[in-house]
């Protein structure tokens, strides 16, 4: 929890950051403080709710002077290399690895081939597809990582007791998908063909340009807000079944097939569908869908963004008492 939420105050897009916290938690304001290290006491402040007599009006005060900072940044053009996306997957359907993983996966590519980086996430998505990723890895050391990494997460599901295998979700099936293999196959191809460089732990920031992995649970909020933490300034999100939320970095809606972009077009960014009904080639939609990410970069909101709708959600373990 601690390093998430450093990691989170870390991230390029967070122009000022306030810690609140009640008082008495078990993550404390120094442990906080102890995990920061040196930080710009200007633009990262804290707020304990015991210590002041009226916390909303202390709290109020204290954004209105950090949105006053936020406001005397200038914007400023920087290279495509500077960029750093996330890649994820949720509510998948039988379309998700013949439209919008692949369209997902060339864009993966062009950043990283423009010097970029982008992140791929979600380990229990993985399986059944593990030889995929492991013949990409770039080195030995990269190598033994991502397999720690895999074999690591089957034994924490095992550890409390949850089938390894007890995949895909009902919605995954009623959208056509029929095995785990099938889903990770799918889901594998976000991250393109480029080499991987490096393995991150769960709240793990980047630090290699390139096609990163990233320890995460399958579960969407879980999962893209360590895509934030771990530096994404856009996440690039499939589905074939649609989802309204919002991570923290802005979150770009890739639907895989016309009758969800139809029916959910509140919830769409990009229509990968025209992949299955021939009007795009791949490559296309991947330039298209390249674009918008660019122009995403450069302050267009995303659907989640004009609802309103920005959410974290902190991976927790063992036993809740």
């Amino acid at each position: 929890t601690r390093r998430l939420l450093v990691a989170l105050s870390r991230h390029a897009n967070a122009a000022g950051v306030l810690f609140l916290s009640l008082g008495c938690e078990n993550c404390t304001h120094q442990q906080v403080l102890d995990e920061l290290g040196d930080f710009d006491h200007e633009r990262v402040r804290f707020l304990t709710c015991q210590d002041v007599a009226d916390e909303q009006i202390e709290g109020h005060k204290i954004l209105s002077e950090l949105a006053d900072l936020a406001k005397q940044a200038k914007r400023e053009p920087i290279p495509a290399s500077e960029l750093v996306i996330g890649l994820k997957c949720g509510g998948s359907d039988g379309l998700s690895g013949i439209t919008a993983n692949p369209t997902i996966g060339r864009v993966s590519d062009m950043v990283v081939a423009r010097g970029g980086t982008s992140v791929l996430t979600e380990v229990p998505e993985m399986f059944g597809a593990e030889s995929i990723l492991l013949d990409r890895c770039e080195n030995e050391q990269v190598f033994d990582a991502a397999s720690d990494m895999l074999n690591g997460f089957k034994d924490y599901f095992i550890s409390h007791g949850e089938v390894v295998y007890e995949n895909p979700s009902p919605g995954n099936k009623d959208g056509g998908i029929t095995t785990l293999e099938d889903k990770s196959c799918g889901c594998v191809q976000k991250g393109g063909s480029a080499p991987i460089v490096d393995v991150l732990p769960y709240a793990g920031q980047v630090t290699k340009h390139g096609l990163n992995m990233l320890c995460g649970p399958g579960n969407d909020m879980v999962s893209t807000t360590a895509l934030t933490a771990a530096g994404c300034h856009v996440i690039l999100f499939s589905t074939g079944r649609g989802t309204p939320f919002g991570a923290p970095a802005p979150t770009l809606k890739v639907f895989t097939n016309q009758r969800l972009c139809d029916h959910k077009a509140n919830w769409m960014d990009f229509n990968a569908g025209v992949v299955a009904t021939g009007e795009c080639t791949l490559d296309e939609a991947a330039g298209d869908l390249y674009q918008l990410v660019l122009d995403t970069a450069s302050g267009k909101l995303t659907s989640a963004e004009r609802r309103g709708c920005h959410e974290i959600s902190i991976w927790k373990d063992g036993v809740c008492l």
